[in-house]
């Protein structure tokens, strides 16, 4: 009982919470966040390839309603007939392709009644905030090929807002564009193919790889299981050492008797008994020169 009073202190306890709130948040967060992002990451790269081997086909035959985007439809190349509406463009300013900066150009297309975002590629620009003069797109009906992609979004405070005299924003996101522009667009973007009227500079397909989200998952699974792993073991040491602790005699005790030791003891005491009777017993020697001086000392003073 001593020990387990001992082992229940709050210190023990306070560690027992940490590590158990520990391995849950690896349980049920951490691991399942790295996770997903490599499941995510392995969807991404399959929808890549499937694209890259398809032949662009029609817009429609891909996206039947333009109101709604199947995120599975992502990467396809569509083609589609229109026109470029010149006089709504947007620059994307802070983004990098190649690793080096780079703005990217929005302008919408109008197809069919419907007005789609379309990504015309980048420009380098002088200083990595500078504004950039850029063309416009051509104003006549075209045909453009180009891949479909999902909006990024955008943050609060960080939306379309007009520098230097050019519409400009930070993120590729139609629902801002639009409301910025004041028209109703597509709730996803078209990516220009290269070569392909008022195209710039291509952005090409990302590289195929799954990153470091699986082995991260892994990792805070590991740690979610050596955690209280870890707990245990030092719990053990502690109860272990307090029960050595307990078993050993205090200070003045007698040690435990030990009945060989015992015996050898007694027995070497014996034996040097032994030896101290006999020489204590043993009447000393007398030589022949003793005996002649008695026997003067007697005849002169006479025999007691």
């Amino acid at each position: 009982m001593s020990v387990l009073r001992s082992v229940f202190r709050p210190g023990w306890i306070a560690l027992g919470l940490g590590v158990v709130a520990f391995a849950a948040l690896c349980f049920s967060v951490l691991a399942p966040w790295q996770l997903g992002k490599n499941t995510t990451t392995s969807h991404r790269n399959e929808l890549i390839r499937s694209a890259a081997k398809t032949a662009p086909v029609p817009i429609a035959d891909v996206v039947p309603d333009p109101r709604r985007l199947d995120p599975d439809v992502e990467w396809r190349e569509v083609t589609l007939t229109g026109r470029y509406l010149t006089d709504h463009q947007v620059l994307v300013r802070l983004r990098h392709v190649d690793e080096q900066p780079a703005v990217e150009v929005l302008a919408p297309f109008e197809s069919n009644g419907t007005t789609f975002l379309v990504n015309r590629g980048y420009v380098r620009p002088e200083k990595a905030a500078a504004i950039p003069q850029v063309g416009p797109p051509p104003a006549e009906p075209v045909t453009i090929t180009a891949r479909i992609r999902r909006g990024e979004g955008t943050s609060a405070g960080r939306g379309v807002a007009p520098v230097d005299g050019a519409m400009t924003a930070y993120t590729i996101d139609p629902v801002d564009v639009g409301r910025a522009e004041q028209l109703t667009l597509a709730p996803f973007y078209l990516q220009l193919s290269a070569k392909q009227p008022g195209s710039l500079a291509t952005i090409e397909l990302p590289q195929l790889e799954a990153g470091p989200y699986l082995s991260y998952g892994l990792q805070w699974l590991a740690f979610g299981i050596m955690a209280p792993l870890g707990v245990a073991y030092f719990l053990y040491s502690e109860v272990k050492a307090r029960r050595t602790a307990a078993a050993e005699p205090a200070d003045g005790d007698p040690p435990p008797e030990d009945d060989s030791a015992r015996d050898k003891l007694r027995a070497a005491g014996f034996a040097t008994g032994a030896k101290q009777r006999q020489t204590i017993g043993a009447a000393p020697e007398v030589t022949g020169a003793d005996d002649e001086v008695k026997r003067k000392l007697a005849d002169r003073y006479g025999r007691k």
